[in-house]
């Protein structure tokens, strides 16, 4: 991805957090000259890769493939001594057009939920009990808003605005957006999160993009950040 398009993602994603009257923790305002001084008193932001990240999966196609996201808070399953938090947070905006493509979660369960927006489209399935890498043709057992109800494999469950659904390990699960509803505001509320570790694409893909430089930074990602002085 150009660096122009990171930028311009991000400062889309912070003007719909703030139409939906959302306030965002400090250092997710830092610029990158703020960083320099930071030191040792916020590791947990460096360890646990809170602030920004913006994803095209690295294929080079963020209108249609990925999306922008904000980690708010992250417990680390790596280093449970110094974290001990159990829980994560976060944002995510899919604008009408893209797509995060079909995956789950070997460990993490997660509450997806539509912050505000369009309608959020949630494709289904439970992977195969014998091999992972399939999708099964079971029944998926769905859980929304406190209603318990089976739908057939691959099944779409659309969410609008304040609605939720919990994905759980093994459930196959991509989003895109109902076309004329307009881009989505998602939260997400989840158990530790691990993309390095426990994330199993149906397809092999990457997870963060490569960058050109053609302006300055606006805002670092969460891989970006300088190590303490």
């Amino acid at each position: 991805m150009k660096r122009s398009e990171i930028n311009k993602a991000i400062r889309a994603m912070e003007a719909m957090i703030q139409e939906h009257r959302f306030e965002l923790p400090p250092f997710c305002g830092w610029t990158p000259e703020e960083w320099q001084d930071k030191n040792h008193e916020y590791d947990e932001i460096r360890d646990n890769m809170l602030g920004w990240d913006i994803t095209d999966y690295g294929e080079g196609h963020f209108d249609t493939l990925g999306f922008s996201l904000v980690t708010i808070r992250n417990g680390n399953q790596h280093m449970k001594d110094k974290y001990s938090k159990v829980y994560a947070e976060k944002l995510l905006m899919v604008n009408e057009g893209q797509y995060a493509p079909m995956h789950f979660h070997w460990t993490k369960m997660e509450d997806i939920i539509n912050r505000g927006g369009g309608n959020l489209l949630i494709r289904v399935y439970m992977a195969d009990r014998n091999d992972e890498g399939k999708f099964s043709d079971e029944n998926v057992i769905v859980h929304t808003d406190g209603r318990e109800y089976s739908v057939p494999a691959g099944s779409q469950v659309c969410l609008k605005p304040g609605e939720s659904i919990t994905i759980y390990p093994y459930m196959y699960h991509d989003f895109n957006v109902e076309p004329g509803t307009g881009s989505v505001l998602i939260g997400e509320v989840s158990m530790c999160n691990d993309d390095n570790t426990d994330n199993r694409f149906y397809e092999e893909l990457g997870r963060f993009p490569s960058i050109e430089e053609d302006e300055a930074p606006y805002r670092l990602l969460c891989n970006e950040y300088p190590k303490a002085k």
